[in-house]
Order: structure tokens, then sequence, then C-alpha cells
């Protein structure tokens, strides 16, 4: 731990993106004339809890034709599909730096095995490190305790799971100084490193809901709040298949036609407007409908064209690839189908692709990253 702490302790390089404009804690904006501004260091954040345990959700990014600028939050009511960090203050550890105690994985125990307890080399690590800074504490360090419920290489968003409950975490235990989007950055330096600099996946994790990411420079995100009748749920297969992030972003297409472009913008544009209007019937058309990215990777996923089908036919009002892959997510209008979709689908997986699957029943989740727990400081 010692070392991995003193590695955490390390100069990093700068952010390579751009600032959100917001005033960090550690400095006070002081006019000293008209035109001038002297940012004064202070005394950095004093911890609020002695340690704090937040969860994050699990992310569908893309959502058919919304390729690395739309996505959104999925949670059952367990909150076992997500991640959950505890963070707590470590006097053995150098001040300012970070620490990984443990990993777990309950629901399958040789997935922590895979995970460095690096800091520098576990999303969960890089994000704490990176809201310790945007907080500027210098005077205290932080252990974490990661467990994982979501599956690696999934396409639900696992990575940004650990990476948006680190930083709310360490950020809800100096008292939640952070603004939104600096949450996100901090997360989105974790996932740059992981699977690339998009936030179609960190972004919903952290502020719930469905989130459009206009741009990186300056860094804008447009969080589409929907009706409050909106009765979405997901149905969320995930094959015996792991799909690298890597690999699939290598299979996308080089070059696009003009008029794949114009059908694909229609589409997602349609997508942003069903889900301002919470029309559900809309919002999975629209997902269904990707003709770029999705028919460059579904045959690198055994059977998901038959999945696709036999959710259609099973009633789902849509079925696109949930990120990357190889989960497959399809739309449903309350709950009350999602059983028989689900069976479906997963039987559409053991006969066309020959893989075992499990199919988990999903709402949209509207909070994003949360605290659950605390301990007051002695």
């Amino acid at each position: 731990m010692a070392a991995a702490a003193a590695a955490a302790a390390a100069p990093s390089p700068a952010p390579c993106f751009p600032s959100t404009r917001h005033t960090l804690p550690g400095l006070v904006s002081v006019r000293v004339s008209r035109r001038v501004k002297v940012a004064v260091a202070v005394a950095d954040p004093a911890p609020a809890f002695n340690s704090v345990t937040a969860f994050a959700p699990a992310t569908v990014a893309n959502l058919g034709p919304g390729f690395d600028f739309l996505g959104c939050a999925v949670a059952d009511a367990s909150l076992s599909l997500g991640d959950t960090v505890t963070a707590t203050l470590d006097p053995s550890l150098p001040p300012g730096t970070v620490a990984i105690a443990s990993v777990t994985s309950p629901s399958r125990p040789t997935l922590a095995d895979r995970l460095s307890r690096d800091p520098l080399r576990n999303c969960a690590g890089v994000a704490a490190i990176a809201a310790l800074r945007a907080l500027d504490v210098k005077s205290h360090a932080v252990s974490i305790h990661l467990t994982k419920g979501l599956p690696l290489g999934s396409g639900l968003g696992s990575s940004a799971a650990s990476a948006a409950a680190a930083a709310k975490a360490v950020d809800a235990l100096f008292g939640s100084l952070l603004h939104q989007d600096d949450l996100v950055l901090a997360g989105l330096e974790s996932e740059k490193a992981v699977s690339g600099f998009h936030a179609d996946n960190i972004a919903p994790a952290i502020l719930g809901g469905f989130v459009l990411v206009r741009s990186y420079d300056p860094f804008h995100l447009i969080p589409l709040s929907s009706p409050p009748a909106l009765r979405l749920h997901f149905v969320l297969v995930t094959p015996d298949f792991e799909a690298p992030t890597s690999k699939m972003r290598a299979a996308l297409p080089k070059q696009v036609a003009v008029h794949q472009h114009v059908r694909n913008s229609s589409q997602a544009a349609a997508l942003v407007a069903a889900v301002l209007q919470g029309d559900a019937t809309l919002i999975g058309s629209a997902m269904s409908s990707d003709g770029i990215v999705e028919p460059t990777r579904a045959p690198l996923i055994p059977g998901m064209a038959a999945v696709k089908a036999a959710a259609l036919e099973a009633g789902a009002l849509g079925c696109t690839i949930s990120g990357a892959g190889p989960t497959a997510v399809a739309v449903i209008d309350g709950e009350e189908k999602g059983e028989e979709v689900g069976r479906r689908m997963v039987e559409a997986f053991a006969n066309a692709g020959n893989l075992k699957a499990t199919a988990t029943v999903a709402q949209l989740d509207r909070v994003g990253a949360r605290v659950i727990s605390t301990s007051t400081l002695e």
C-alpha cells in the first residue's frame, strides 16, 4: 500500500481536457482593480466525515445513433447494478495521496483479482486522485475500498461507475464542494486512460438520467430532462462474452458517406426530442436506427442480430448495443414485458450465438452518483 500511495503522490501531468471555469475550493478570487484578478491560496478544505460510501449506476452509452455524445444512467431497486466506493481518511498515508485498500466483487469473485491495486492504474484510484487535486487537498490522505457490481467489458460503463463513485465519495468526504462538471472531469481523467476521451458514460453516471455531451472545448454537458410520467425501462442482456472497448472502437468505419451522416444525425435529434417529450415509442425507434456504428459492431457479437430481432418481436420498443457491447439493451414502456423480452433475448443469444446470457430489467436512474452512507469524524 505504501508503494501505491507513493505513486499517487507523484506529480501528475496537466489534464488534457479544458477547464470548466469554476473556481476551485482552494482558491479565493480577489479583485485588486477593475481589470485584474488575483487568485490567493487558502487552507485546503477540512474533512466533513471520516468516511463516505458512494454508489454510481450502470450506464448505456451511444443509445444507438448518439455515438460518443449521448448516454443515460440505469439502475435496479437494490442498487446492485453499479459500483460502490468507500473513501476513508487515512493518517497512515502521506498527505495528499490515495491508496486502494481493497477491491471486491461479491457476485464475481474472480473479477477483483483482475483489477490493479495501484491507484494510477485503477479507474477508481485515478478519479479519486483527480478529485483530491481538484479540491486542492494537501493535508489529508484517502484510502478507498472498491466494490464492483458490474462486469468488465460489458458495455454497461463499468469503468465509469468506479470512477464516478470514487469522485463522488472523495468530494463528499470534504464537504461536497465540487461542481458536477468538475466531478465529471475527474472521472473523465480516469476514462481517457481506459476507453478514450468521451464522456457519454461518466456524465450520466455522475448526473443521472439522459445526458448530451455537446462539446469538450469548452466543456458543455446538457442534461435532458424527461417528463416524470415517462416509465422507461431497459432490458439489459449480457452474454458470457467480453468485448474490449479498444477492439470495438477499432472496428469503426474510417469514412462515412454524407447520406449516412445525415440519416444518423436526424435519428439522434429525434432521440433527444423524444426524451424531452417523454415519447417512449420514438425513443425506442430512434435507438434502433443507428446505421453507422451498430452495423460494424454487431457482427463481432455472436448472435446480436438475432437478439435484436427477438427483442422487437417480443414487444420491445427498440433494441441496440449498449456502449461498445456485448450487452444488448432493449427499451420497454413500463416493466410488465421485461421478463418475456429478456427471456427471448437470452434464448436468441443461446441459439444464434451459442452464448450463455443473463437478463436484468432496470429503470432509468435519474439520480446518478450518490452518497449512501457516512461515518462522522471522531
